[in-house]
């Protein structure tokens, strides 16, 4: 059987990172298999529908490195690649089904179905509309046929239900993850397929799409597996083979229970969509991980393992590996919990593994947007000396000291009252003869002169070493000062010394009094 999955999202507002997982578990199952990874738009629900949402789907999975083999976009042999241009298919579908006695029309108000329900509740009971109530409601089933003519030929709004089977029996199939999956069809209610406005709803399409386009296998999020059951009737009442099933965990919120949801990354200061999503609707900003300085190598690799493990203890995967050694029988029954500081650690490995002169060139592009002059081979310098420290490229700039010379608002008033001795100025002042005198202006030569200068006067390297970082930076850590020291120059170097010195020294006066 050749292999084809479908990732079939909704246009109606941002994708969020468990639907990245869904079409990147579809994609390298499709990959694995050589078979096909398609794109579908369901856009059957025009009321929810957000302007800009397709658009936002395709940035994202390109942005992730999700290649499509079918869709939209791409074209196929099995388009249209959006429900709103398959209308025929489904119309045809419906009449099918009402032909073979599996559907009927429903012609129940709102209204009417808001008193049911009311009245059920009333009696601390559900009100479902199935094999049991159905012969109570205004259906084709429960009227005559002269009235089913009249309302028909009269253009009474009504709906198309799946029917259901009267007696209760077992849904029974096997699920690639969860393995054999029993589903009484008492819990399956007559669902509705075609709405009043003559377009079909999610369950209709869902099966239609996924049998015309020969889709091999359904990678989905579980919460779809209380709808298998439908499927696999709906299925049955066409007379179609139906494809094998794989219910995906939930990802869960860091802390406490359920999904992990927009509030949470609100709440917790983390992104859960791939890329900035702006409301059209709302004009709200949502950030993105690609925003928020992700590489999308890193954030592909901590969605893989939400959910999936190899079997051993590696982590690190680039797309192409994971591919590789990809399976459904490695993803997990229960819910996989998402972890900020794991999505950090991602991305510091990622960041760590790039070359360094890409990270120059794009810092050097980072800060020309921020208005700093920095030539790549400063860059280049910077990033040697910050890249174990950063889990961020971006982060770099918040030690505004690698740009300027840090005024007096920038020094760390804790660590000066804490570190800052009344002999520490003579003995930077001091320092300042010694490095004056360093020819070669090297690192490794500093860090010398700077221990040989220690040793001649007898002193430990804290009681240096830190009030020489705070008076070139204003800041208590960072890289190496003998590193940093070569980068800034001798002259810059004297001169933030003395001018750190004399503003540690006022700042000392000042907390004294």
């Amino acid at each position: 059987m050749s292999v084809r999955v479908r990732f079939a999202p909704s246009p109606t507002g941002p994708l969020h990172m468990g639907g990245v997982r869904t079409a990147l578990y579809n994609y390298l199952f499709a990959k694995a298999n050589g078979g096909k990874f398609l794109l579908r738009i369901e856009d059957t629900d025009q009321t929810r529908f957000v302007d800009g949402a397709e658009d936002y789907i395709v940035e994202a999975l390109n942005w992730c490195g999700l290649t499509i083999d079918e869709g939209d976009r791409e074209g196929g042999e099995h388009g249209p690649y959006k429900q709103s241009l398959r209308s025929e298919l489904y119309s045809k579908a419906v009449e099918d089904l009402l032909e073979s006695g599996n559907a009927y029309r429903a012609f129940d108000t709102p209204e009417e179905l808001a008193a049911m329900r009311a009245d059920a509740e009333s009696r601390k009971a559900v009100f479902q509309y199935d094999a049991s109530t159905r012969g109570g409601c205004r259906n084709e089933l429960s009227m005559s046929s002269e009235e089913v003519d009249e309302f028909i030929a009269s253009g009474t709004p009504h709906v198309v239900r799946f029917k259901t089977p009267e007696a209760a029996e077992d849904v029974v199939f096997t699920d690639e993850i969860r393995g054999e999956v029993s589903i009484s069809s008492a819990v399956v209610d007559d669902k509705v397929l075609m709405k009043m406005d003559g377009l079909p709803t999610y369950h209709l399409a869902n099966v239609v799409d996924d049998h015309h386009m020969e889709i091999s296998h359904v990678i989905r999020g579980e919460e779809w597996l209380p709808s298998a059951p439908l499927h696999i009737l709906l299925y049955r009442a066409f007379g179609w083979d139906a494809p094998k099933f794989a219910h995906l965990p939930l990802i869960l919120k860091p802390t406490g229970n359920g999904k992990l949801s927009k509030r949470d990354g609100d709440a917790g200061g983390f992104p859960v969509f791939p890329i900035e999503w702006n409301d059209p609707k709302s004009g709200a900003t949502s950030s993105g991980y690609r925003e928020n300085g992700y590489l999308p190598e890193a954030f592909i690799n901590m969605l893989l393992m939400l959910g999936w493990n190899p079997g051993d203890e590696r982590e690190k995967f680039t797309l192409e590996e994971a591919v590789e050694c990809f399976s459904l029988d490695r993803i997990v029954k229960s819910g996989a919990r998402f972890s900020p500081d794991k999505a950090k650690w991602f991305n510091e490995l990622y960041l760590r593994d790039t070359p360094h002169d890409e990270l120059a060139s794009e810092l050097s592009s980072m800060a020309a947007e921020k208005g700093i002059e920095l030539s790549v081979k400063d860059a280049l310098c910077i990033v040697g000396m910050m890249l174990e420290r950063v889990s961020f490229l971006s982060e770099v700039f918040d030690a505004n000291w690698l740009f300027e010379t840090p005024c007096k608002d920038d020094f760390n008033l804790k660590m000066i009252k804490k570190k800052w001795k009344d002999e520490t100025a003579s003995y930077l002042e001091d320092l300042s003869v010694v490095l004056e005198g360093v020819a070669d202006f090297k690192a490794e030569v500093i860090e010398a002169e700077f221990k040989a200068f220690l040793e001649s006067r007898e002193l430990g390297f804290g009681q240096v070493l830190l009030p020489f970082r705070i008076a070139l930076t204003g800041a208590g850590g960072g890289p190496s000062m003998f590193e940093f020291a070569e980068y800034l120059g001798k002259e810059a170097t004297l001169a933030r010394l003395k001018s750190g010195v004399e503003t540690a020294l006022i700042i000392k006066a000042e907390l004294s009094n």
